[in-house]
């Protein structure tokens, strides 16, 4: 056995919505100003109205309209694979099996809410969509939305990752998507961040001011977010429902299912159908991974702080490095963000959820031996799952099976590759003295 498929009449109708079975409710959204919950009519100034109806829906199982269904036949369902030839080079006795979302047109998992935001605004009478990238994969996978819709994309693209992955940048292109060196001179933001910060490599929270920024000041724009909030994870359950039918196919459950986590949104959408096994008392372990240049999880505080660098988002609760945190340059751009779903947090602080964290030589090494064994470059933020995977099956017993979310490839990443092979990489662990100054900025609510 190598691959468990699932044929298109399986592709998902419904995604999963986990509010109603949370054990505690998500803190909601609060306005800066008034400290008061944001009400949904404010959401929507940036937001199409249906991503804000499921923000705080009550509905357990929510339709995939058919128009974003036929998009998602493209390339779902995606494989979920045995590592087999990974598990002979650990020497683990665990069966350890990957969810393969590589496969899609922009090559992670991420067009599974691209199409769908995409499809709300259009439905909606929006033609134009502003967005921030880390990696690029999100701007691409947004790029590439918007083809199939016939709609306007801006992406503004964290510096760092703007410099290291050009081939990203004409990605975004080809499906007619336009991409900026995130802090611009597009946005006051930027202008200022500029001003303050000439050198910065940028960060995701920046490039979420610009892209908010440039939705608000434009009647005829919206904005689309690739991770962090409710409606995001819930559009991404479909990688977790098709696992859920690809073990049942083969008479098995998992035992310990690992993501990497930049604000949540591949791991969330991956775990969250699991969720209630977990609830019920079922041996199930849910491990999100995160570098140590970014430990939101393993070192943040759970409270109230902007989404963004230039406090233009309402605060959200959290585990947060402070939205003032701007990032060193390492190669997981997609993980360069200062907090975490708020779902995520909440299971993180529940401790229904295990943090980790690595520096990145030690993921591109995992990475390499993923290389080699199964026959997929990774992303470099995909590294760090392979990492954490590679750790739990060394001590795992047979009893345990691994499963994990093989979030995308790195084919565009092969200048991280080079910066490796010879030697160029360095590792970076977050100071605690520099959490500590970002934490003292932090609202108090």
């Amino acid at each position: 056995m190598k691959k468990v498929l699932l044929n298109e009449e399986e592709l998902p109708k419904k995604w999963y919505n986990v509010l109603p079975d949370l054990p505690e409710t998500v803190p909601p959204p609060v306005n800066p100003a008034t400290k008061e919950p944001v009400k949904p009519e404010q959401l929507e100034v940036i937001f199409a109205h249906e991503c804000v109806e499921q923000e705080v829906s009550d509905e357990r199982f929510i339709d995939i309209p058919e128009e974003v269904r036929k998009v998602y036949t493209m390339w779902r369902p995606t494989p979920l694979v045995r590592a087999g030839n990974l598990e002979k080079a650990i020497g683990t006795k665990a069966k350890i099996f990957y969810k393969n979302e590589s496969v899609s047109p922009p090559g992670s998992h991420k067009p599974n809410t691209a199409v769908a935001q995409a499809y709300y605004n259009k439905h909606e009478g929006i033609n134009k969509l502003t967005t921030e990238t880390g990696a690029g994969q999100w701007g691409s996978a947004l790029s590439f939305a918007g083809a199939q819709f016939g709609m306007e994309v801006k992406v503004y693209m964290v510096k760092a990752s703007f410099e290291q992955k050009p081939y990203r940048k004409l990605l975004m292109e080809s499906w007619g998507g336009k991409c900026f060196a995130s802090p611009t001179d597009l946005t006051e933001i930027g202008k200022k961040i500029r001003k303050e910060y000439p050198d910065t490599a940028g960060s995701l929270g920046i490039a979420i001011s610009e892209a908010v920024e440039d939705a608000a000041t434009h009647g005829d724009t919206k904005y689309a977010i690739g991770s962090v909030l409710n409606h995001v994870l819930l559009h991404q359950t479909v990688v977790g429902l098709e696992v859920e039918k690809q073990l049942a196919d083969i008479n098995m459950e998992p035992t310990i299912m690992i993501g990497c986590v930049g604000g949540g949104s591949n791991f969330g959408g991956f775990f969250l159908p699991f969720l209630s096994r977990r609830l019920d008392g079922k041996n199930i372990r849910f491990i999100a991974v995160e570098p140590k240049a970014c430990p939101s999880l393993t070192k943040g505080g759970y409270v109230y702080d902007y989404g963004d660098t230039g406090k233009v988002t309402p605060l959200l609760k959290m585990y947060t490095l402070g939205s003032s945190f701007i990032p060193p340059a390492i190669h997981a751009g997609g993980l360069r963000y200062h907090g975490d779903a708020p779902i995520l947090s909440l299971l993180k602080k529940l401790n229904l959820v295990e943090a980790q964290s690595y520096y990145q030589r030690e993921v591109f090494e995992a990475g390499i031996l993923f290389a080699r064994t199964e026959g997929i470059l990774p992303a470099p933020e995909t590294n760090y799952a392979i990492k954490a995977v590679i750790e739990e099956a060394k001590k795992a017993t047979e009893d345990d099976t691994i499963v994990f979310n093989f979030s995308g490839h790195g084919h565009f990443d092969l200048a991280a590759y080079d910066a490796f092979f010879r030697g160029k990489l360095e590792d970076y662990a977050y100071p605690e003295e520099e959490i500590k100054k970002a934490m003292e900025k932090i609202p108090r609510i």
